[in-house]
């Protein structure tokens, strides 16, 4: 995956970019944990969501959020983050001008602001957020959540409640036309050591489902041959 640099606010941002074969192809930006404890582009769960994507024929976005990495700035409260997934997006977007649809992922952290940002670009159409931390950050901005999605979480989970991640899930099903898929992974930790496995045929199958649906509605022709990606 080539590594590329985008001009952010506070200097250079640090992603891996991966350009799909097909024409015409979604687009997707993948968002990582935390920065102040230990979260990269480079996690396990980010770099499988990336392949996930990637291999089901999206144009895959990940990157370093400020001053992680290469990546210049400081940690900001999840303020600056945010205009940084702005920023990538926006890059990603110009790269793929003629993209049917855009999706966004997060892990963690990661699954916070993307869904911060899902509520400010219109164009976001889905989204996978994985292990939301509904019981460490406010999530009340998603009144009402605008795009169909899904979000998993493990049952072993001892930094992210799954009650609370439960909560978050039923009340946005709840919502007028919302279309929020719940999936809960057993024997998952927050980290979802021994069961990545798991998620990642989850999302897989997800993504599968709602391209089809896209192929039904918008004739976007969901790509179910094996890519064999290069290396990282």
């Amino acid at each position: 995956m080539p590594e590329i640099i985008i001009n952010g606010s506070e200097g250079r941002i640090e992603g891996r970019y991966y350009q799909s074969e097909q024409k015409g192809a979604p687009v997707v930006l993948v968002l990582h944990p935390h920065p102040l404890y230990g979260g990269t582009m480079n996690n396990k769960i980010v770099y499988r969501m990336y392949h996930i994507f990637a291999q089901s024929g999206f144009s895959v976005l990940r990157f370093n959020f400020r001053g992680v990495g290469k990546s210049q700035g400081k940690y900001d409260e999840g303020i600056g983050e945010l205009t940084d997934a702005a920023t990538a997006l926006d890059w990603l977007q110009l790269q793929n001008p003629d993209a049917p649809t855009c999706w966004i992922s997060g892990f963690s952290f990661g699954a916070w602001i993307a869904l911060q940002l899902l509520m400010r670009r219109p164009e976001i159409e889905g989204f996978a957020a994985i292990s939301p931390p509904a019981n460490l950050y406010d999530f009340s901005f998603l009144s009402p959540c605008p795009a169909a999605g899904i979000i998993t979480q493990g049952d072993k989970d001892d930094v992210v409640s799954e009650e609370a991640v439960g909560k978050l899930a039923a009340k946005l099903g709840a919502q007028h036309g919302a279309n929020i898929e719940y999936k809960i992974i057993p024997g998952a930790d927050h980290y979802y050591r021994g069961v990545e496995e798991e998620l990642g045929n989850v999302v897989n199958e997800y993504l599968l489902r709602r391209l089809q649906d896209f192929k039904q509605k918008r004739k976007i022709r969901p790509d179910r041959k094996r890519r064999q990606l290069p290396r990282d």
